[in-house]
């Protein structure tokens, strides 16, 4: 029997019409926002407008804010530490009980449905959704990163 998927994604560089397109042809049902700031100065992707946009998609949106990393991982995470961004991540926020509390909600969700965790980060390699990622991996989900062409 197959693993069940989980996708993910960032929208750097991408356009809303491409993005939609890109998670529609993946089969997604649920976008998991894993964004601790669920707003861009990129147009379409503030949390209403992502969500509006999905829903005329048929794909639900769901915030996942204790899900977020902290400004200090952002930071990193824009200057292309990586490492210091997985540590900030996962010594400030995946220790604690909310964040676990989160990623049980978000590992039960992904059992039922076809879900994709969406940052910004065009580069899976330097966001904390690859954290959130391989913690599913571990669950026996198989993981599939997006790319918006």
């Amino acid at each position: 029997m197959a693993k069940p998927q989980v996708f993910t994604i960032g929208y750097e560089g991408a356009d809303v019409d491409r993005f939609l397109t890109t998670l529609k042809d993946a089969g997604v049902s649920t976008l998991a926002d894993v964004r601790a700031v669920a707003l861009s100065r990129k147009r379409g992707f503030s949390k209403s407008a992502l969500r509006d946009a999905l829903a005329h998609q048929g794909i639900g949106y769901q915030h996942f804010i204790k899900l977020g990393t902290p400004k200090e991982g952002r930071q990193a995470a824009r200057a292309g530490d990586g490492d210091l961004m997985r540590r900030i991540y996962c010594d400030e926020v995946l220790a604690t009980e909310p964040a676990q509390e989160a990623l049980h909600e978000l590992e039960a969700l992904a059992g039922a449905q076809p879900i994709c965790l969406l940052c910004f980060e065009r580069d899976p390699a330097n966001c904390h959704r690859t954290v959130l990622a391989q913690r599913l991996a571990g669950k026996g989900f198989e993981i599939v990163d997006l790319m918006v062409l």
